[in-house]
């Protein structure tokens, strides 16, 4: 998991993103300004700033401009919702630019897609026996691999990424394939049943709960 600096002025928002974060595993700081930002950055190591525009003492526009701390990337969230805009934020170098008001869940893919594509470090689960590793796609139960097909193994990382947040069937198909899907949702009972059996969690109902999904039918 990584280290994220949330800048933002409104602290409803702010609470609400670190919440989440919290939840999934992330550590994060605070800042409330331009000011405060940058304290943050020369005391500690940030893999990820998330960072609003309309800031005060200094707006993260102009803190792109002058970008003191380059090689963190950065994703914008803010009420600035024009083109102009949105072209000027990835034009300073934004890594994503996220419009208010956001989906949580939402914020949350986006970060792991920045994450995946700038942490270097290989990202890592462990469950009792059973590793997870996210970028080499490999899974060892008790030392040994578990063949994990190409579906089951994105479901998983989506339960990993989400866990002790509540996912719906229909939310699961959408981030784990990425489509809103029209037949039996069910086919996602499957599948969990599916990485149950191969990673020797059917009696372990609690383990795949804390990875983030409960289904209607075993609430």
């Amino acid at each position: 998991m990584a280290t994220i600096l949330v800048v933002e002025d409104e602290k409803p928002i702010s609470d609400l993103i670190t919440m989440n974060l919290k939840l999934v595993g992330h550590q994060f700081f605070k800042a409330f300004d331009g000011e405060q930002m940058q304290q943050i950055l020369e005391q500690e190591k940030i893999d990820l700033i998330l960072l609003d525009v309309m800031l005060p003492v200094m707006d993260g526009f102009e803190w792109m401009r002058r970008r003191c701390h380059p090689g963190v990337p950065v994703i914008f969230i803010t009420a600035k919702d024009s083109l102009a805009d949105r072209i000027t934020g990835f034009e300073l170098g934004a890594d994503d630019y996220i419009i208010k008001p956001f989906e949580i869940l939402e914020l949350l893919a986006r970060i792991n897609a920045v994450l995946r594509r700038s942490v270097k470090e290989e990202e890592g689960f462990l469950a009792g026996d059973v590793e997870v590793h996210l970028q080499a796609r490999k899974i060892y139960k008790s030392g040994q691999l578990v063949e994990l097909t190409a579906r089951e193994f994105e479901l998983l990382e989506v339960l990993i990424q989400n866990r002790n947040i509540a996912l719906s069937r229909e939310k699961l198909l959408e981030l784990a394939w990425g489509y809103e899907f029209e037949g039996d949702t069910r086919t996602v009972d499957v599948h969990i049943r599916q990485l149950r059996k191969k990673l020797g969690w059917e009696e372990r109902i609690n383990t795949v709960y804390k990875l983030g999904y409960r289904l209607e039918a075993e609430r």
